[in-house]
């Protein structure tokens, strides 16, 4: 234990410079840091919501909109169905979670309840005489909900990302919540109309058949709706979808005669979807529909093949990007209710930081003061292993770009204390060795050899107890585990390798006839 090869130290002090040079971006502004020359590395401690602010969102999926669509979707299934076999029927429309529809021959009851019952999966079909009751089961509703939720999450995270927001905090809470934490978001609104926007696109067909003032008295044709447009006109649509956002596959916000327009692209199920029904209806006007809002009713003058095209309007430079994001990140299966809303200043997290390099500082000088005036010569060893043992934790923070919250720094300043527990082990087992007559070759040999079991099983318990709150906890929790594990690794490297390096260069050159310890 007291030899060292030439590679090994060779190893231990590149591994101390490569800390140097990986920590030393925490020590500049980020712009100061973005015009520093290409070769100097870049990446800093990433800070969290409580050290740097940022947003607090709590959401909600609204699950009744979700239940009320598929049921529509159902309704309309049903009407075609009907419509089909020829089968009369009136009073079809859907009240409190179940369709109803009364036969107009009571005779083919039993062939409307069967072909009903093929219209969908997972629904009641009920009949009473000549009335029909649907509903879709328990089991499925249930089914749906929980998908609807964890698509949720998945969409929301995407969106998120689009902004380039680096470790935000998305996780389902409950059944029905959504709880997003972005750091660092300096533009809250932006957040909540990007997460409160559905984004469901849709390309139907205008019935030109019938005006808008038509249809606001009352003469609304089945299977058509009355939709807001641009400039406060109002356009009567199909509900039935020709072609849905489900299929794009890009979207991006450019430029078309100097106007700020959205370019899509589908996938090739859509393109050929969009190419037969732009086809077989040219002269007709098709409108895209985002969240039950026209805004843009285009005709089709020739048959679109390409399987991409152009949503034009009153767009923005901004509110193009906004929507080319949107539709790219794909559409919220439910909308989104914010429930709660807390922005986090960058003056808390300032105060926070302060408070945290007090508390780092403070626990240093006892740390090292209780060494010195122990252990002597001994005691500034272990000191100068603990600097190092920091300078690790920043380094490999910065390389792994973890971020860094306040119950983090929390587990810095344990990690502190911890680091020269191990020096302490090694020094109280040199002690007895000497107690026992041992020279100091001997006692340092024996007291760093036998140590080391131990050093390894306390450590080891520990970093098992910091994965698992890592892998269940959340958010400020995990943000102590990540620090508290690679605070613990260094403080192997430095009391096992660092600070047995030092202890043997002094011996080497000292000779000395008793160890002052």
């Amino acid at each position: 234990m007291v030899q060292f090869q030439k590679w090994t130290i060779i190893l231990v002090l590149g591994i101390i410079l490569a800390a140097i040079v990986t920590a030393l971006p925490n020590l500049f502004a980020s712009e100061r840091l973005q015009a520093m020359p290409g070769w100097f590395p870049k990446n800093q401690v990433n800070l969290g919501l409580d050290l740097q602010g940022g947003s607090h969102l709590l959401l909600e999926v609204d699950l009744a909109a979700l239940e009320e669509e598929h049921l529509e979707s159902l309704l309309d299934s049903i009407r075609v169905s009907l419509r089909r076999a020829q089968i009369g029927y009136t009073n079809l429309a859907a009240r409190g979670g179940t369709i109803s529809v009364e036969m107009r021959d009571p005779a083919r009851t039993e062939e409307a309840r069967r072909l009903i019952s093929e219209a969908g999966d997972g629904i009641e079909v009920n009949a009473d005489g000549p009335l029909i009751s649907v509903r879709f089961e328990d089991a499925t509703l249930q089914q749906l909900r929980s998908h609807a939720v964890d698509q949720s999450v998945e969409i929301v995270r995407r969106r998120i990302d689009e902004f380039g927001t680096k470790e935000p905090t998305i996780q389902r809470q409950g059944s029905d919540r959504i709880l997003v934490q972005v750091p660092g978001d300096r533009d809250p609104e932006r957040l909540k109309r990007a997460l409160g926007t559905v984004a469901k696109l849709t390309f139907r067909f205008v019935d030109d058949n019938v005006s808008a003032e038509d249809a606001l008295s009352g003469r609304l044709p089945p299977g058509t709706e009355l939709l807001p447009g641009e400039n406060g006109r109002q356009e009567v649509v199909q509900k039935r979808v020709m072609i849905s956002g489900e299929n794009l596959v890009d979207a991006q916000a450019t430029f078309q005669d100097g106007q700020p327009v959205v370019s899509f692209r589908f996938d090739s199920i859509g393109a050929r979807r969009f190419g037969d029904a732009t086809s077989e209806n040219v002269g007709r006007r098709f409108a895209i529909v985002l969240d039950n809002r026209v805004i843009s009713a285009p005709v089709i003058r020739e048959p679109i093949l390409g399987g991409s095209g152009i949503i034009s309007g009153s767009f923005t430079v901004d509110s193009a990007q906004e929507l080319a994001l949107l539709l790219r990140a794909g559409a919220l299966p439910a909308p989104l209710n914010i429930l709660e809303e807390r922005t986090v200043g960058p003056g808390l997290g300032a105060d926070s930081i302060e408070a945290g390099k007090i508390a780092c500082i403070l626990g240093a000088i006892l740390v090292m003061a209780f060494m010195i005036a122990v252990y002597g010569l001994f005691g500034l060893f272990a000191n100068l292993a603990l600097v190092v043992n920091v300078l690790l934790i920043v380094s490999a923070m910065s390389l792994l770009q973890a971020t860094l919250t306040l119950p983090g720094i929390a587990g810095i300043v344990l990690t502190m204390g911890m680091a020269v527990d191990a020096n302490v082990l090694i020094y109280e087992r040199i002690r007895e060795e000497t107690r026992a007559g041992r020279g100091p070759v001997m006692a340092i040999d024996a007291g760093f050899r036998r140590a080391f079991s131990t050093i390894l099983d306390s450590n080891l318990t520990t970093v098992i107890a910091a994965a698992l709150l890592f892998q269940f906890g959340t958010g400020p929790v995990r943000g102590f585990a990540v620090t508290l594990t690679i605070g613990i690794l260094a403080s192997m490297f430095t009391a096992i390798m660092l600070t047995r390096l030092m202890v043997v260069t002094w011996l080497r050159q000292r000779r000395p006839s008793a160890v002052p310890i």
